[in-house]
């Protein structure tokens, strides 16, 4: 069996233990992407971190705009303490963990390496699956086709949801739902509707003030 079915195979039976190994008990993780930049979208807007997108997703939204992270197999497998070594090189307070799909990978041994370094952890995901590692911060961003486990809801700290067409108003109440009464709840328009629904979600915001903006501030200054 060649590396991709193979990979494949691990997250269609979800074996813990087969992961566990292909990865060297999270010591190694097939990683995309690494930069040092601000946070651009949610809670922690305009704050610097170092971000880690893990290659690997199977959720598959069709406005994704990293859909280069769905591969399984195709990113170069990274040694996790050089990766940190590299982190700490900079003057970073916080790494977001985001991907791709980050709960589809063993990340425990990342987060305390990390938190060696008094380093916070911050996670983006879909919630789609059981949860590892040790986080300060966990953005649920759900995802209607692969709704979120119901553990992962009282985990958030902040809730984003992405709104695409006026009827995923309603998605977002249904996931606000589950949520702890302490978590942030955050509703950011698809980047290529966002001329069309601005306004909608604005309009929404003011007659739900529990609700905030969010924004990809990223995309419109030109950073990372």
């Amino acid at each position: 069996m060649g590396l991709i079915p193979y990979l494949s195979a691990l997250w269609t039976t979800n074996s813990s233990n087969m992961i566990e190994d292909t990865y060297n008990g999270g010591r190694i993780l097939p990683i995309l992407e690494e930069f040092y930049t601000l946070q651009g979208e949610g809670y922690h807007t305009g704050t610097a971190a170092f971000f880690i997108r893990i290659g690997g997703c199977d959720i598959g939204c069709n406005w994704c705009d990293s859909k280069s992270s769905w591969s399984f197999g195709t990113h170069p497998m990274i040694d996790v303490d050089d990766l940190v070594e590299r982190v700490s090189a900079y003057h970073c307070k916080a790494v977001v963990v985001t991907g791709g799909e980050p709960g589809l990978f063993p990340l425990d041994y990342l987060c305390r390496q990390l938190h060696s370094r008094q380093i916070k952890t911050f996670l983006e995901t879909s919630g789609a699956y059981d949860l590892s590692g040790e986080w300060d911060w966990i953005c649920l961003s759900p995802k209607f086709q692969s709704p979120p486990v119901p553990d992962n809801y009282l985990r958030a700290n902040e809730l984003k949801v992405i709104i695409e067409k006026e009827s995923d108003f309603r998605w977002a109440e249904d996931n606000a739902i589950s949520v702890r009464n302490s978590c942030h709840l955050y509703l950011q328009p698809e980047w290529s509707q966002r001329r069309t629904l601005l306004e909608p979600i604005i309009s929404y915001i003011e007659s739900n003030p529990r609700w905030r903006l969010s924004l990809q501030t990223q995309k419109y200054i030109g950073i990372p």
